[in-house]
């Protein structure tokens, strides 16, 4: 029996050769940003894999670290302000890890009255199954009933710089002052505002999250969800509050505060949190919200002016019984968005039609440049009735209370010329008033 050839001679089978030929690529620098499509990478020697999980140095698997999500990471700190930032797979899934990188059993946290449903559901339904309670406060703009909401056990102040839905502005220096004061931190959900409009961490907050699927991506292709810090953990002060950050590791290593110092907080979600829950986001998902982020202040200051316009324009139609939005001077929180949002005051806020269910039915079958459905920060116009879809699980006085009503639609308004966007409204306002005329008649008859 001849010898086997030595793999150094031997061609290699079919087989592998379609797994293996061509992957030793010449090494480029493209000018966007790289979609590194690929569950792992290869380590360059065996010293290499060590230093990645003992040190976490270069990349490893995809879901601990990959190059696209990486440079999105940085490009989503810088335009915050803050010194790191987590992507995850949802927004969802930012508020989630982001709470979880702060809270245990037994803690507690206050939150505005009106945040998401989402959100909303998580603290009462999700984390309250884990021993978290929730207070809320639903004078949002009074330190004083922020204070009065928290105790001891209090761990994090969440809220949503401009809330969903009915438009309240957050006053970020009032409230993060408060939280100060209890050694705790301030997360704001910064979806609506973006950084472009307003960044949160410049006026005090400490954790500011986004859904990245909404004005960040802004072409509805993506899902994903970001969790940014200011680095400022003071270990000294607020180290008794959150000892998973102070206290040595299981195998008696250095803590995340020993090691990262003030970014303990977001160090601990990106090595404990994040990959052990899970929400991984796809590369190709990061590339894509990448590739939005590089138009965001374009988009989002068109979307403002044609907001503002619609608004205005609703403001004076009959058919219209009120319109939220903070950029009118008739909204209760319109100083403070002023002092806030002085490049725009947002693309999304909701008005309610006189005639209740019955008119704004009829308003969401007849608009045609504006689509029906459930997201926001789109380029394109959309719109949805809450009382009967996100907050259908209120009762009726719980939706009064948080500004929905029957008539109430939510517009999320996009980059169209603003005179076809006023067209599509004017016809669907008289489509929808000429049939509540038409089943009143009947009614009456």
């Amino acid at each position: 029996m001849s010898a086997s050839p030595s793999a150094a001679s031997a061609e290699p089978g079919f087989t592998t050769r379609q797994v293996h030929a061509g992957a030793d690529w010449a090494a480029a620098s493209p000018r966007a940003v790289p979609l590194f499509l690929t569950a792992g990478f290869t380590f360059d020697d065996f010293d290499g894999a060590a230093g990645h999980f003992q040190e976490g140095t270069g990349f490893g698997y995809t879901r601990t670290g990959n190059p696209t999500i990486d440079a999105l990471e940085r490009k989503l700190a810088a335009l915050e302000g803050g010194t790191d930032a987590v992507f995850v797979a949802s927004g969802q899934a930012a508020v989630a890890v982001a709470l979880l990188g702060l809270l245990g059993a037994g803690d507690h946290v206050v939150a505005s009255t009106h945040i998401y449903e989402g959100s909303r559901g998580l603290l009462l339904d999700n984390l309250s199954r884990l021993g978290i309670t929730v207070s809320f406060v639903e004078d949002i703009e009074d330190p004083d009933a922020w204070r009065a909401a928290s105790h001891t056990g209090t761990r994090a102040f969440f809220a949503e710089s401009i809330a969903n839905a009915r438009n309240d502005v957050l006053d970020i220096a009032a409230i993060a002052a408060v939280a100060q004061e209890r050694g705790i931190p301030l997360v704001i959900d910064n979806t609506f505002a973006t950084p472009y409009l307003l960044r949160p961490i410049e006026h005090g907050a400490n954790v500011v999250v986004h859904s990245a699927s909404k004005f960040l991506a802004g072409h509805g292709a993506a899902l994903g969800g970001v969790i940014v810090d200011d680095g400022r953990f003071d270990a000294a002060r607020s180290g008794p509050l959150f000892p998973h950050l102070v206290a040595a590791t299981r195998a008696g290593g250095p803590s995340p505060a020993e090691r990262h110092g003030g970014r303990a907080r977001i160090a601990y979600v990106r090595e404990t949190v994040a990959p052990r829950f899970g929400p991984s986001p796809s590369p190709f998902n990061a590339f894509l919200v990448a590739q939005g982020i590089e138009t965001l202040s374009l988009r989002v200051r068109e979307q403002s002016r044609n907001a503002l316009a619609v608004a205005r324009w609703l403001e004076g139609r009959p058919e219209v019984e009120s319109v939220d939005y903070a950029g009118l001077d008739s909204h209760p929180h319109h100083r403070i968005a002023e002092r806030y949002l002085t490049r725009g005051y947002g693309a999304v806020f909701q008005f309610t039609l006189h005639g209740g269910e019955a008119a704004a039915r009829g308003f969401v079958q007849a608009v045609e440049v504006f689509t029906h459905m459930t997201h926001l920060g789109d380029v394109r116009s959309l719109v949805l009735h809450p009382g009967s879809t996100s907050h259908s699980q209120h009762t009726e006085d719980a939706r009064r209370a948080l500004g929905v009503h029957p008539g109430t639609l939510r517009l999320s308004v996009g980059i169209e010329d603003i005179d076809d966007l006023l067209a599509d409204l004017d016809h669907a306002l008289r489509v929808s008033a000429h049939a509540l005329a038409e089943s009143t008649v009947e009614v009456l008859g």
